[in-house]
């Protein structure tokens, strides 16, 4: 799961993203991926990259890997140790949180 395509935090902006090279990265590999933003409008990230996202963050899935990827103020409320209690990976790339296995 990506957590996070905006420009910068707790902003709408979709233009001129650098998780869309997380996001390639990782559909070379065939990874099944969902990306999680509350502040996307899930049709416009459609039309301009072809590419789903959600804004409701999907409780009661478990993940192999949450990658931090924009640091939106909803993402501090997410229980990110049930995930990790179930063998997640929590990789952060803003620096958001002290208990990340990995920082990109």
């Amino acid at each position: 799961m990506i957590l996070g395509f905006t420009f910068k935090e707790n902003c709408p902006d979709v233009r001129n993203i650098k998780v869309i090279d997380i996001y390639n990265a990782l559909k070379e590999y065939n990874v099944n991926l969902t990306i999680y933003d509350p502040w996307v409008k899930p049709d416009a990230v459609m039309h301009e990259y072809g590419i789903k996202t959600i804004n409701k963050f999907p409780e009661g899935k478990d993940y192999s890997a949450i990658i931090l990827a924009v640091a939106h103020k909803e993402f501090m409320s997410i229980s990110f140790q049930k995930h990790k209690n179930n063998g997640c990976i929590i990789y952060d790339v803003k620096g958001i949180v002290d208990f990340a296995d990995a920082r990109l």
